[in-house]
């Protein structure tokens, strides 16, 4: 795996989820000595790569904020069966994050400018993650047999035609599917869908989980050192980085990637970023041996949710909650995605008390202007920011793997990483 690197570094890589375990593959490959620190098991349910909807989808580049998204705003807060909520003696606190998520989205320009990034970060997603995955020998976990995208009918699926034209202008290409070929392409679906989107170049992962601790042993095998212990800070001398302080005490590099979702906030400030950055907390519900499940995933445009069937069994992943990172979950969110999945696939149907039903919630680290923070920190250029993906961090990982690689290798970077600057915040 490992290629002549006239610059060896020891690299401490802080956090064990989809972007850190990337991160580490990528720099181990440039031979550099590896420390990926994770406070808990790689791949475990303290990540929200694990509780991920499991999509690698180029479509994924419309940035959560758009034109007119806050004429919509006050009815999602009001729907308690709608896809974002707010808890609202967070309201306060959260102001600031949620004046700049309006204005990221307030013209056609900028949010066609933050849909073009993303798609230089997603566009070839499906091909890094199978390389990735047969490299690690873990290629049965990657599937790539598209996606579906489902309206109850074409007037639903043209009140997001800026979505579908944004996705058109950055390169993704699709098929429709109406009426009677939609039914016969996924017969497991509501008759109420009568329009669907298929998206061919998508795939899925079908244990997120997995392929996490998959990848975090590979990069163990290659020589990385996983350490069981929680950064707090890190030790700057003349400008260059001595140690990460941790928990368990201070570990020597000379180099160290930040990316440690949604705790990344507290880390970057540390070195020298204050960064606007919050919890978009998610939920998944999945229901072990299902009695119907698509053939592909799917999302439902109605209920904004990526409906994936995985090993563990057919989850649905969605809801937007606004809160802070230590507030109990509020499990009346994930019934509203389980209330989704009985409706979609009818075949699910029988008695909800019977079915077994598994529920996850996490943290999506989310900047307000949908773009993730990567680049050399304020601080030191040892110090690189890796975090704030959203929800897109299992599909942009392996891209985002290699800006960081470039920038400690010295080399031209893939891409113009100038939009995803931390001093944007400022």
């Amino acid at each position: 795996m490992s290629t002549p690197n006239p610059v060896s570094h020891r690299i401490v890589v802080i956090g064990g989820g989809i972007v850190g375990v990337c991160s580490a593959c990528a720099l181990l490959r440039d031979g550099h000595r590896v420390t990926l620190l994770e406070p808990g098991e790689p791949g475990a349910d303290q990540a929200a790569s694990y509780g991920n909807g499991a999509f690698l989808s180029p479509a994924s580049i419309v940035p959560m904020s758009v034109p007119g998204l806050w004429k919509k705003v006050p009815g999602y807060l009001l729907d308690p069966q709608g896809p974002f909520t707010i808890r609202w003696r967070h309201l306060l606190a959260l102001s600031p994050w949620l004046i700049r998520f309006l204005r990221a989205g307030c013209s056609v320009t900028r949010t066609a400018r933050t849909a073009e990034i993303l798609a230089a970060l997603l566009s070839d997603a499906p091909t890094r993650h199978l390389a990735l995955a047969q490299a690690a020998g873990l290629a049965g976990l990657i599937r790539r047999d598209g996606l579906l995208y489902v309206y109850p009918d074409r007037s639903a699926f043209e009140q997001e035609a800026f979505s579908w034209q944004l996705r058109r202008d950055n390169g993704v290409v699709w098929e429709t599917l109406e009426g009677e070929r939609l039914q016969a392409f996924e017969p497991t679906l509501s008759r109420r869908y009568t329009f669907g989107v298929l998206v061919e170049s998508g795939a899925h992962c079908l244990d997120p989980g997995a392929y996490v601790r998959g990848l975090a042993q590979w990069a163990r095998k290659q020589g990385a050192i996983l350490v069981e212990a929680r950064a707090e800070g890190f030790d700057v001398a003349g400008g260059r980085l001595r140690h990460v302080l941790t928990d368990r005490g201070p570990v020597a590099c000379e180099g160290a990637v930040i990316a440690a979702g949604i705790h990344s906030k507290r880390l970057a400030a540390q070195a020298g970023d204050p960064v606007c950055l919050e919890s978009e907390r998610g939920y998944h519900v999945q229901i072990a041996h299902p009695a119907a499940a698509p053939r592909i995933p799917v999302m439902p445009g109605d209920g904004k949710m990526a409906n994936t069937m995985t090993r563990g069994g057919l989850r649905a992943s969605g809801q937007v909650e606004l809160a802070s990172v230590d507030t109990p979950p509020d499990w009346k969110r994930a019934d509203v995605l389980l209330s989704h999945l009985l409706a979609t696939y009818p075949g699910l149907a029988g008695d909800p008390a019977r079915l077994q039903v598994s529920r996850w919630q996490g943290h999506r680290p989310s900047t307000p202007d949908g773009l993730p923070v990567i680049g050399p920190a304020s601080v030191t250029p040892d110090i690189v920011h890796a975090f704030g993906h959203g929800h897109i961090g299992v599909a942009s990982a392996p891209m985002t793997s290699e800006l960081v690689a470039s920038l400690f290798g010295g080399r031209t970077s893939p891409l113009d990483i100038s939009p995803f600057a931390a001093t944007r915040f400022r």
